[in-house]
């Protein structure tokens, strides 16, 4: 069965996506150019740096030299990014040889940043107005509640103990490709959704902040704007409060939904309302592959098959039961026997072994994390062994072609088949053959006009 992959796309990937003229209006703010500055891979840091203080273009063919032979890939991917972020500009002159520049606002503002270093977005409120803010481990705390307690309401409402700011219009914006729901039907988890619960949560989060930047302009809201925001949020200082008031119309909303999934905490004094951006909300700016979880694992798996998780979450609980059956739970432990029926369980839904074994490697217990392997070789092994179980015959899709009026038209649209690359099976004596669904429409217009 074909697996379906849900694509954890980070900030830089949806700015790079941007049309030319929004990305333009995005390096307006000095903080963007910062926040993009940072996502780039070191050598094309490096590149933006070399030419930040020069008026004229660098030919193609000169910073090629400013990397040794072995390291032209990824000199390669460095231009390649650079051009996509519009942070260089291709010039060609009159000999058609091309030459970069760097964007002048980019240019400009890295330059200020350089100068004068960086700057917070806005001040944060004083002390003496700001009473009993969370420390530290606490907002940790709360956001890590508050994301879990959304995914329980994002994925079953009847579990979540309590429900998130959302309304039903914002759930029904994550939900979407994650649930199926049919007339007179309780929702149900989709593969997309299945292998969503299984993802890190910084991928997750990746996903949630990408469908709502790509729903922003059903609300009437530019995803500049939104993707502006947030990138600037990311530059707040963890634990400190700032004033809602200093925001506009379009900011404070965002508040609100953020705060439903722990990015930030709000709070009412007696006068003004504050809200305090929780770890989750300055990693925003942190490149998917740089963003590290210090979550603590959980989970040790056996060679019988045995699994304990020690865990109180619900959540985890839920994931747990996608692909292992639950024997019993205590206050702290959930004891779990993975099987066959409950891997075909997980299979039927989207779910890979790679991602199984993954995950029970990723949120190993730390009692456990130096052992290799962290998870046992016979129980990868056989979890491996019983998806290819279920994938020993593959389907495609395909049409039968017979009764041709001779042989000369049967070759010909064997011929023509092949060429297409359709051409599945033939036999020469009873004149038939077999396409994929792929070249059909091609090969009924091909016999059409040998007709």
């Amino acid at each position: 069965m074909p697996q379906v992959k849900i694509v954890a796309r980070n900030f830089m990937d949806m700015v790079a996506a941007l049309p030319a003229m929004k990305l333009d209006k995005l390096y307006d703010s000095t903080f963007i150019c910062e926040a993009v500055l940072r996502s780039l891979p070191p050598l094309a840091k490096k590149y933006v740096l070399q030419m930040l203080y020069l008026e004229i273009p660098v030919t193609a063919k000169s910073m090629g030299e400013w990397v040794l032979p072995d390291g032209m890939s990824k000199h390669k991917v460095a231009i390649s990014r650079l051009l996509q972020l519009r942070i260089f500009i291709d010039v060609v002159d009159r000999k058609k040889e091309t030459s970069y520049r760097l964007d002048t606002k980019f240019q400009s503002n890295i330059r200020k940043c350089l100068i004068h270093g960086g700057v917070p977005p806005r001040e944060s409120m004083p002390s003496n107005i700001t009473v009993r803010l969370p420390t530290l481990d606490d907002l940790e705390c709360y956001a890590h509640e508050q994301w879990e307690c959304f995914l329980l309401q994002l994925i079953s409402s009847g579990q979540a103990e309590r429900s998130t700011s959302f309304n039903s219009y914002m759930l029904k914006t994550f939900q979407r490709g994650l649930l199926s729901s049919r007339e007179n039907e309780a929702p149900r988890l989709t593969e997309n959704g299945f292998q969503f619960l299984l993802m890190d949560t910084n991928a997750q989060l990746w996903y949630i902040i990408r469908e709502y930047i790509s729903t922003s302009e059903d609300r009437g809201i530019d995803p500049t704007d939104l993707i502006s925001f947030l990138l600037e949020l990311s530059f707040h200082n963890l634990g400190e409060a700032y004033n809602i008031n200093t925001l506009t119309e379009i900011q404070q909303n965002a508040i609100n939904d953020l705060a439903g999934l722990g990015l930030v905490k709000r709070q009412q004094g007696r006068k003004e309302m504050w809200f305090i951006p929780t770890i989750l909300a300055t990693n925003l700016s942190i490149s998917f592959s740089d963003s590290v979880s210090h979550k603590q694992g959980f989970v040790v798996v056996e060679t019988n098959f045995k699994l304990y998780a020690y865990s109180t979450s619900k959540l985890q609980c839920e994931i747990l039961r996608l692909f292992a059956r639950i024997e019993y739970q205590l206050p702290n432990l959930i004891v779990c026997l993975i099987n066959k029926e409950s891997l075909y369980y997980a299979f039927e839904n989207g779910i890979s072994a790679a991602q199984i074994i993954s995950f029970l490697h990723d949120n190993a217990h730390p009692r456990i994390v130096q052992k290799i392997p962290r998870v046992p070789e016979n129980v990868t092994d056989q979890i491996r062994l019983w998806e290819n179980d279920r994938n020993r015959v593959e389907m495609t899709h395909s049409h039968l072609y017979e009764d041709f009026p001779s042989r000369d038209v049967f070759e010909a649209a064997c011929d023509y088949a092949r060429e297409l690359g359709g051409l599945l099976w033939r036999d020469s004596k009873k004149m038939f053959f077999i396409v994929n669904g792929d070249a059909h429409q091609d090969m009924r217009d091909f016999l059409r006009r040998q007709k």
